[in-house]
């Protein structure tokens, strides 16, 4: 199991309270790379099967538009044809492409979409480091402002031949919450969509989830848990893709304006409305650092969780009373 999925559902899922007569279902599949799992609350077991079924063909159907990796995907099209033309997308990518822009804007560019370039120089499998000589010969591809969308033509442009625009970042959020109104569509009232790390909860149920110690040996370490209700949550986290160089933690979370690991924080959690909003704004938050990641989020009225280098744990004041400490 790689430490992406073994971060799922930040470490803890447990349902709180449920009626008598209902019954809670849950089945996980490998999607978009990584481990979904679909948890509902239902008194029927044939119905909540169909309803989970089809909230993951929904997400099957994301994956084959979004996907960064599959020639094939719309938002292959989109960096396959940078420098050269508009591509015409769907409703759901030209969505998804507009929510990483308004995020992109919101962190001041901490969270990027065309940091892939960059990304693409680093192998944290190999240990590879890419030189200063190869990050900045990519680092004039990485601008975010250089994305033009036209919503009336439906269409997405980059403007400089060899951009990329990679929804890694915010699509696994996006694909949650589009997961959640299928199972709502079809019938369940409550329920609970995690992939990977991010994960929404909705109905009146409460639903504990484990916020995991960054520093913790192996994958089970717990530093928190959190109650969740109607809510999604999301962490970033420089534990999950990294490697050990000199003594020094080189992780994935970039820093799309140096195109190195950004420094100054261990993990950063997002609780929000929605996923695709948790997901890429846990990034940013990681990204700027603590106290201006603090900042965003109360400023954003979304609540965050940022364990700052050394341990220093900073939270926002409107979830204090719904994080139970284990430390």
């Amino acid at each position: 199991m790689t430490r992406r999925l073994a971060a799922i559902l930040l470490v803890l899922i447990s349902l709180v309270a449920c009626a008598p007569e209902e019954a809670t279902y849950r089945k996980s599949a490998i999607i978009m790379d990584t481990l979904v799992t679909i948890t509902v609350v239902s008194d029927s077991g044939q119905e909540a099967e169909g309803a989970m079924d089809a909230a993951f063909d929904e997400i099957r159907r994301l994956e084959k538009l979004l996907s960064f990796w599959t020639e094939d995907s719309e938002i292959a099209a989109i960096y396959q044809n940078a420098g050269v033309r508009p591509v015409k997308v769907s409703p759901e990518t030209l969505d998804i492409v507009e929510r990483s822009l308004y995020i992109a804007e919101r962190t001041g560019g901490a969270f990027d979409p065309t940091v892939g370039p960059v990304m693409r120089l680093w192998d944290f499998h190999e240990k590879r480091m890419p030189t200063k000589k190869e990050i900045e010969g990519k680092l004039p591809l990485v601008d975010y402002r250089k994305v033009v969308v036209d919503r009336d033509n439906s269409t997405v442009y980059l403007e400089v031949k060899g951009m990329s625009f990679d929804t890694g970042g915010i699509a696994k959020g996006y694909a949650v919450d589009r997961a959640v109104e299928v199972l709502k569509e079809s019938g369940m009232e409550s329920g609970l969509v995690a992939i990977a790390g991010d994960i929404r909860g909705f109905g009146p149920r409460t639903w504990r989830i484990g916020i995991r110690d960054p520093r913790a040996e192996g994958d089970e370490g717990v530093m928190a848990t959190l109650e969740l209700k109607d809510k999604a949550i999301s962490t970033s986290g420089d534990y999950e893709r990294y490697f050990i160089l000199d003594g020094k933690r080189y992780h994935h979370l970039l820093d799309p304006k140096t195109g190195l690991p950004a420094r100054g924080v261990w993990s950063a959690s997002v609780v929000a409305d929605e996923a695709v909003l948790t997901d890429g704004f846990s990034t940013g938050i990681f990204v700027m650092g603590p106290e201006r990641g603090l900042a965003l989020a109360e400023e954003l009225d979304v609540e965050a969780v940022i364990v700052a280098d050394g341990g220093e744990v900073l939270i926002t004041p409107g979830i204090k009373d719904r994080i139970t400490w284990n430390w």
